[in-house]
């Protein structure tokens, strides 16, 4: 991976100079820490930090066609460059690199705007058409890579990060109350929106083309389910074979580079069947890395332990205490530009960090799965709850719920009571759009509560309400199980998993992660598969699960699936005194200052945590919440920048 940043005049035509864009490209140091590159011209500018992974002589950006007409900076990777540089080849196009980055800017000449329909990769793009005056910004298919603009005066600005616009803009930021609301309700902000006011992103599977002066968006690809009854026809097995090919093409692609390529080793399915494939396609000295806790209930060195001595592999983990999270997280919400309502981004940086010190720069991981092939216990919950409300007064159909959560303490007494109240919204009708999510964003909502006057006063409609307005016209025509999966693509897959969890924290340490899951010929299989196929009864990943049967132990496909967690408020108060920082965040001149949330809501919080009285999931969301926003505020609104410790 890399940065990409820039400069385009809508208007005039001012020159723009390396000065101009050095600032930018420097706040993207982590993301390309190899070396710069600059584009500069009358009206336009183009900035680069590489991260060389493939071409390491001959890679540097910006790159160019054979008569600079046309130029690209570009972040990530073209998985399948040999293929379109062969055909582009063919087609008498001349290269001067051995780069992945070069089949982009002959893509396009050839091809135009639909040269991206031919990419299997991650990206963020911009490509410049001098002839033209044409700015193409473009993302990729499932959102694993961030890219940003902003309309300032005369002058469109673009990043890979917030932090690249920010030396650039007339006037300091400032928060998105929607956004913020959104976060507070979804875990993330809706694509485009971002945290910062007047900044959007370029929304996955988008471009935006700016040409004339004026910005238009152009989707190429998205999310989309048959109607329900119209699915692809074959037998378990067919299947299977049919996505164990693809998810072996899938790997074999993400493991070109010219840097060594390790792996990430939870011990679950995920991880450990891209591992497993690893292996298969013939690579003996595979090196694995995990994250292990020193909380035995959130610890899975055991399993991983067990998988790398299965696979053979290299493999070294690092344990994270609770000290470890509450040190690092200032620095998280810097990374992440975003509040987060869990601790879990921050394990995820000390385990790029020991990547990075381990010499590699690339690592395969297994996200997607859940979301692509029918992994999360959401899935399943929506099938008990749909169950549940075809007798709504029945006393067994909700303690179903029990079996998805074994760790939880739901006893026989509290557990009917807890699981009426939190899973029971919305049984009335199950046929609303949002159904499935219900209880996860209603008890997120909760955090809202705590905003300040001020601030509810500058909201606009409700989050829940805006994006059931936004659904594709086909939404309700799609099985309930599709429905849920898109909605967890739409809200939480890209906002957060990816950003503040995925490429934020890899990036912090200069590290690339590849995901096989989301190579877009998987999604779009799985996406034509019937629900079934994915959740057959409550068992998860059903297909998944036969076509890695042929890789991997019976125990891990067999294994309850362990979902990734970190202690919350627990690793603030370890030491029964948190950092300096808590109480400087949540301290009522600093909630004042900002604005955000009521001062005296947030204290009582803090005298309950203080007490250690019961603290469940509301208050460790709460919690996270408010401290993460106002971390968020004094790093980019109050203008402190990146925390020193």
């Amino acid at each position: 991976m890399c940065g990409i940043a820039g400069i385009l005049y809508t208007s005039e035509r001012p020159p723009v100079t390396r000065r101009d864009l050095e600032p930018m490209v420097a706040a993207l140091a982590t993301r390309g820490p190899d070396g710069t590159g600059y584009y500069e011209a009358p009206g336009i500018g183009l900035g680069h930090a590489r991260l060389s992974i493939i071409d390491l002589e001959g890679g540097s950006q910006p790159i160019h066609n054979e008569t600079k007409t046309v130029w690209t900076v570009f972040n990530g990777e073209i998985f399948n460059y040999l293929e379109l540089r062969q055909e582009l080849e063919a087609r008498g196009h001349r290269f001067s690199t051995h780069t992945d980055t070069e089949v982009i800017v002959h893509g396009y000449e050839e091809y135009g705007d639909d040269f991206v329909s031919r990419l299997n990769g991650q990206f963020a793009i911009a490509v410049w058409d001098e002839p033209k005056r044409r700015l193409l910004l473009v993302r990729d298919r499932p959102g694993i890579l961030p890219l940003y603009f902003c309309q300032d005066g005369d002058r469109l600005l673009f990043g890979s990060e917030v932090k690249a616009l920010l030396p650039a803009l007339r006037e300091r930021p400032r928060l998105a109350p929607a956004a913020l609301d959104e976060l507070m309700t979804f875990w993330a902000p809706v694509s485009p929106k971002s945290l910062f006011a007047g900044v959007e992103e370029v929304s996955p599977g988008e471009m935006l083309i700016v040409e004339n002066g004026r910005a238009r968006r152009r989707s190429y690809w998205q999310w989309s389910f048959p109607v329900d009854g119209d699915y692809l026809g074959g037998t378990a097995d067919s299947l299977a074979d049919e996505l164990e090919a693809l998810l072996i093409d899938a790997t074999r692609l993400r493991l070109r580079a010219d840097v060594p390529v390790g792996a990430y080793l939870s011990g679950g399915l995920d991880s450990s069947g891209i591992s497993a494939l690893v292996r298969h396609l013939g690579h003996p000295d595979l090196r694995t890395f995990s994250i292990r806790f020193d909380d035995p209930a959130v610890d899975e060195g055991e399993h991983q332990e067990r998988m790398s001595r299965h696979l053979g592999t290299r493999h070294t983990s690092v344990t994270c205490r609770h000290g470890d999270i509450a040190a690092i997280f200032p620095r998280v919400i810097w990374r992440t530009e975003a509040p987060v309502l869990r601790t879990a981004p921050a394990p995820m940086a000390i385990l790029s960090g020991l990547v990075r010190d381990s010499g590699y720069k690339v690592v395969l991981t297994g996200e997607g799965a859940d979301e692509v092939l029918g992994g999360y216990d959401l899935f399943k919950e929506d099938k008990i709850r749909r169950f549940w409300a075809r007798q709504p007064a029945s006393t067994w159909r909700p303690l179903l719920l029990q079996r998805l959560y074994p760790y939880l303490d739901l006893n026989q007494r509290t557990g009917a009571a807890y699981l009426k109240t939190f899973f029971g919204q919305g049984l009335a009708t199950p046929d609303l759009p949002g159904f499935s999510h219900l209880p996860r964003w209603t008890t997120t909502g909760k955090t809202r509560d705590f905003f300040s006057a001020d601030l509810r006063a500058r909201l606009g409609a409700d989050p829940m309400e805006a994006l059931l307005a936004s659904l594709p016209a086909d939404f309700t025509r799609w099985h309930p199980f599709n429905r849920a999966q898109y909605l967890e693509a739409r809200t939480l897959m890209a906002g957060y998993l990816l950003n503040s969890q995925g490429d934020r924290m890899l990036m912090a340490n200069s590290v690339e992660g590849r995901f096989p899951f989301l190579d877009h010929r998987v999604i779009e299989f799985a996406n034509r598969l019937h629900p079934r196929f994915k959740m057959r009864g409550l068992q998860e990943k059903y297909l998944l699960k036969r076509a890695l049967a042929r890789h991997l132990p019976r125990e891990t496909v067999a294994r309850f699936k362990q979902p990734y967690r970190a202690p919350d408020i627990a690793a603030f108060f370890a030491g029964g005194q948190p950092p300096d920082y808590v109480h400087e965040c949540l301290g009522e001149a600093a909630l004042r200052e900002s604005g955000y949330f009521d001062a005296q809501r947030v204290g009582h919080l803090l005298r309950k945590i203080g007490l250690g009285r019961a603290i469940g999931f509301k208050d460790n969301m709460a919690f996270l919440g408010i401290l993460s926003t106002q971390l968020w505020h004094r790093a980019f609104v109050a203008g402190r920048g990146m925390p020193v410790a």
